[in-house]
């Protein structure tokens, strides 16, 4: 019986994915059993809690599971898909096939019926990379149940080992009576729903008592769009989309190909927009767009070809969201006490962000990086989060209007309707470039990875400003981020007992205390050192890898979710601020790791 030993790592925090060799035939049958297990496993639940009540037992007996399964573009994620409806089907369970879709088009799919799902897509990896994500009962799996359904693999007993290719399995004959081109228009009918709502509600009503609004036809949006499919899911869809709601729309790397020949379906990677921004400035556009390989990602370019921090996209849409907010969404509060709407970012956004949310009347709330994360934490019953973001381009509208989940398109098309609204009520003819040139300025670093260092035995060189000496002592079990974050708070109190003494306060922090430990000499560390490294005043977060919030930037160093990789960023107001706080995180890094040290001081700013 096959253990899965080699494929253990593809079960990832968000989803399941690696290396192609890993995606044997033994793989994919025993993931597709797991899978029946996992959705029949619902049906059992319902009928254990029916038992009692012979009627509804007698209702739960024709219940049938239904799951939607579509696939990416990459070459081998057809055939998976395929194979996986098969065992499903096998299982008596109900498929319906999508064929190639985004994910936020599977999701939607999904909501449809019973909020299950599975789509075959690495996102945005490099074509060698294939994976898995799905949804049940309408909600993404959390780490520890994508580790469960792990263990459910070793109940497979397929015995052939070769490796998955594209459109090498038997085509599933099933009917599904959906066609190509019903999921397409229902899709897009759903999100010009949504934009007849939001104008018909920023409408002035009769006040004559059961009045009828008449619904319009929309007309398009004045805007000349080019839009970069970087080749992936979105290259199906994207054009037939934006030019239902925009005058002009020019395609860039619009066919499917999973070969990716314009590099990876990845916006965010350093010069990967470099197309794209020229291409606005080629044809005097108002905007360009760019998504990753299953469309949940979103970079944009403004018309003067720069191309928009993530922080300040964040904190246009999260401006879209909290203005276009619908009063239905709390109806039976007062105008007066309603709860100011939440908004959810991730830990690695700029120190600007929470102060810019504040001004919108928003309540800022930071949160772990991971799209999934923002997703169980906005699904919680008593969420008041209306937007959720991070700096990789995950963004999620979560106002009742469209599938809480983070699409890309529909992200696109809410910023742009509301920009040209915005524009249409003041008169004010103001451009995207106007708008974030409005906005804080910042120097920073692109979201970087390093190595994961191994923990050195502890050394005892000499201490001078800035450089701290190595502990006494260093617990090998812990990781680096551990033992920063127990530095930090170590630090922490030695600059709280000074600002203590003077005022009789301490200063707060979100650090539960380490479990890591070490010591220092008593003379090691000075006072100054200390004062150095975290000034009075420097907000110190733990909730994911180390954060640290200075008066004139900041910085963060975790471990990635997705490799085995440490992930930095850094910012400042201007240069040398972002200078002086990657030679403090360099500082604070060099007793555990000297190369880490070198590499944080030596990564440039984002040009």
């Amino acid at each position: 019986m096959p253990t899965f030993a080699a494929q253990q790592s593809l079960f990832r925090a968000y989803d399941i994915r690696g290396s192609r060799q890993h995606f044997t035939t033994n793989f994919i049958q025993a993931l597709g059993n797991a899978f029946a297990n996992l959705y029949s496993g619902l049906l059992c639940i319902l009928e254990d809690n029916d038992s009692k009540n012979s009627l509804l037992a007698q209702q739960v007996s024709f219940i049938k599971i239904v799951i939607v399964i579509g696939y990416d573009v990459r070459n081998g994620s057809k055939a998976i898909a395929q194979k996986l409806a098969d065992i499903l089907a096998q299982h008596g369970l109900t498929v319906i096939q999508l064929g190639l879709v985004t994910t936020p088009m599977m999701v939607f799919w999904a909501e449809q019926y019973q909020g299950h799902g599975i789509i075959v897509t690495a996102s945005h990896s490099a074509k060698e990379i294939l994976g898995v994500k799905w949804l049940v009962n309408h909600q993404s799996p959390s780490s520890a149940e994508i580790q469960l359904l792990f263990h459910q693999l070793t109940k497979s007993n397929s015995k052939n080992n070769s490796v998955i290719q594209a459109n090498t399995l038997k085509q599933n004959t099933q009917d599904t009576g959906l066609s190509t081109e019903d999921i397409a228009t229902a899709y897009i009918k759903a999100i010009a729903q949504v934009f007849q709502q939001i104008y018909q509600s920023s409408k002035p009503h009769s006040k004559r008592p059961h009045s009828k609004v008449t619904q319009q036809p929309l007309s398009k949006l004045d805007f000349r769009v080019v839009i970069d499919c970087m080749h992936g899911a979105t290259s199906n869809i994207a054009q037939r989309l934006f030019s239902h709601f925009c005058q002009q729309v020019i395609m860039l790397n619009d066919s499917a190909d999973g070969s990716f020949p314009s590099g990876n379906p990845d916006p965010t990677e350093p010069h990967r927009l470099t197309q794209l921004q020229q291409s606005v400035l080629h044809h005097k556009a108002d905007i360009g767009i760019a998504f990753d390989g299953d469309g949940d990602r979103l970079m944009i370019v403004d018309d003067s070809g720069k191309v928009v921090m993530p922080d300040h996209l964040l904190y246009l849409l999260a401006q879209v969201a909290i203005a276009e907010r619908p009063a239905t969404l709390h109806p039976t509060e007062p105008l007066e006490s309603r709860v100011p709407s939440q908004v959810l970012f991730d830990i690695k956004c700029s120190h600007h962000l929470p102060t810019l949310l504040s001004e919108l009347g928003a309540t800022p709330v930071i949160s772990k990086t991971g799209s999934s994360f923002m997703r169980q934490q906005i699904q919680q019953s008593d969420s008041q989060i209306v937007f959720a973001g991070e700096l990789s381009g995950h963004f999620i509208f979560n106002d009742s209007r469209f599938i809480p989940y983070d699409d890309a398109m529909y992200a696109a098309l809410r910023l742009l309707h509301w920009f040209s609204r915005t524009r249409n009520d003041l008169h004010d003819k103001k451009t995207l470039s106007d708008i974030i040139q409005s906005l804080p300025a910042m120097v920073s670093t692109a979201d970087h990875y390093l190595p994961m260092p191994k923990l050195p035995m502890p050394q005892r060189p000499v201490s001078t400003l800035p450089t701290l000496s190595m502990p006494k002592t260093l617990e090998q079990d812990c990781s680096i981020v551990e033992h920063l974050a127990t530095l930090c708070q170590y630090l922490r109190q030695l600059v709280d007992a000074t600002v203590a003494a003077d005022t009789g306060h301490y200063l707060a922090t979100t650090c539960q205390p380490s479990l890591c430990h070490f010591s220092y000499d008593g003379q090691d560390i000075t006072l100054k050192q200390a004062k150095y490294l975290l000034p009075v005043g420097t907000k110190l977060s733990c909730i994911d890898g180390v954060r640290l919030d200075f008066a004139h930037g900041f910085g963060v160093l975790r471990q990635s979710n997705t490799s085995h990789n440490l992930t930095v960023r850094f910012a400042g107001d201007s240069m040398e601020d972002l200078k002086d706080i990657q030679g403090k995180f360099a500082a604070l890094c060099r007793p555990f790791d000297k190369t880490l040290a070198e590499q944080i001081a030596a990564i440039p700013a984002e040009s």
